[in-house]
């Protein structure tokens, strides 16, 4: 379960995403944050890994909009997902909270093949 804590003067306030989600209800989330939210890129892995292959931001979220989710994994005290395109172009994600995806990476050609959903 990924939880925010924001403190505001005397008052806490915790959003929760109860993780694993679905990989519908990634997808939705996963929109609702690129249309309202905040997307960030884990540094400098990211950044180095799209120079090295020629991909940028725009086609990350690109591939974040028209992708296809798979099931969460649980990886370093995270969850992750792998959004996936037909072109076998991926990117990694994980939830920093309901308006924050964080650590966006892509890879190539990712061996496993998941279970996927298309997105609606």
């Amino acid at each position: 379960m990924t939880i925010l804590v924001l403190q505001l003067e005397k008052w806490c306030i915790i959003y929760m995403i109860p993780e694993p989600l679905r990989p519908p209800e990634a997808k939705k989330l996963i929109r609702e944050i690129i249309s309202k939210g905040i997307v960030t890129y884990s540094q400098p892995h990211a950044e180095d890994q799209m120079h090295k292959r020629g991909i940028s931001t725009v086609d990350c979220v690109n591939v974040l909009r028209g992708g296809v989710v798979a099931e969460g994994e649980y990886e370093n005290g995270s969850w992750r997902y792998r959004v996936f395109t037909p072109t076998r172009m991926c990117v990694v994600i994980r939830f920093e909270s309901e308006s924050m995806l964080g650590g966006c990476r892509t890879i190539h050609d990712p061996t496993a093949n998941p279970a996927v959903w298309p997105i609606s």
